[in-house]
């Protein structure tokens, strides 16, 4: 553990950051790096023949033409660490995707600057992900990464590089930051029918008074969840609130996804992945559901959050849940 933490004590002090980094970061002068491209090695190189050949000959005017592009050289070298100093870098609202989706990590660059920021490159470290971003006068810009979501779980941000070779190219100026942000994957989702119901409700599904599609029994809430069909446009209008019908009836309200419903020598993963089909499905079909894991159940409902709140169990299941 010590020299484990030796490394990350040494790596802070090089990168002048300790990771992760909470709000908005701003990359100070001592975070920008710039050293020479390879166009700028050989434009060196070039200045130093004309140097050498300008006291060679003893010709002024080579000395002119020598110190004029060295100078332009230089005010080169200060643009390209002007354009990522000072730079305000925070993380984006994150979505959470699937398994085998590409996760959509967004940064924000804020520049208060009085001049724009052209070419800036923001790439994510251990993907590859990356975009170029062009930022105006006092203005705020996203990048979007898209970084392949390989396994369920949290998704950290990592370690992300913003590039510049702006104006010239002859140098290359970069900084790292590493936002205290993360994405959340849900198991890959595998379609399969629905456990058969029963009217026992521990074994998977329960009869239950609950909407159908029989008599009209008045308006509710509109859900994201309802049919089109079945929204009370003229009230909708008259009260400026998305209203739906409700209708009584007996239907199968009520359906219990559980662990044990699936077959034994399954493995965990793939249970996860047949539970995560399920939610999908009976969220689908407008059924009120709930789900049963090991440890963790969660009570019959429908839409949205109850949506997302059981793929979230299903994406933690087994994992420790740490935040740094």
């Amino acid at each position: 553990m010590a020299p484990r933490a030796e490394r990350g004590a040494w790596r802070s002090w090089f990168y002048g950051y300790a990771a992760p980094e909470r709000g908005a970061v701003i990359l100070g002068h001592r975070r920008v790096y710039i050293v020479p491209t390879r166009l700028g090695l050989l434009f060196g190189g070039t200045l130093a023949i004309l140097l050498m050949g300008s006291i060679n000959y003893a010709m002024s005017l080579g000395f002119a033409l020598t110190f004029l592009l060295g100078g332009l050289g230089i005010a080169g070298m200060v643009h390209t660490a002007r354009n990522l100093a000072q730079l305000a870098v925070s993380a984006g609202r994150v979505e959470p995707v699937f398994a085998g989706e590409q996760a959509p990590l967004r940064l924000l660059l804020s520049s208060q600057a009085p001049f724009d920021r052209p070419q800036i490159l923001a790439r994510h470290v251990a993907s590859g992900a990356q975009q170029v971003v062009e930022l105006g006068t006092r203005e705020t810009a996203e990048a979007v990464l898209a970084v392949p979501a390989v396994q369920r779980g949290w998704l950290p941000y990592g370690r992300m590089m913003l590039e510049t070779r702006f104006p010239l190219g002859l140098f290359r100026a970069w900084s790292y930051v590493e936002p205290d942000a993360r994405c959340l994957v849900y198991p890959r989702p595998v379609r399969s029918p629905l456990p058969p119901r029963s009217p026992d409700p521990r074994a998977g599904a329960a009869l239950a008074q609950a909407p159908g599609n029989d008599d009209y029994s008045g308006l509710r809430a509109y859900q994201l969840t309802d049919s089109p069909r079945h929204v009370a446009w003229k009230a909708a209008a008259r009260s400026g609130d998305m209203l739906t019908k409700q209708f009584s009836g007996e239907a199968a309200a009520e359906l219990m996804l559980e662990w044990a419903q699936l077959p034994h020598g399954a493995g965990t993963e793939e249970r996860l992945s047949r539970l995560a089909g399920w939610v999908i499905a009976a969220e689908r079909d407008g059924l009120r559901y709930g789900l049963r894991l090991p440890g963790v159940e969660i009570a019959p409902d429908r839409g949205t959050q109850h949506r997302a709140a059981c793929l979230q169990a299903l994406a933690l299941y087994g994992l420790q849940e740490v935040r740094g």
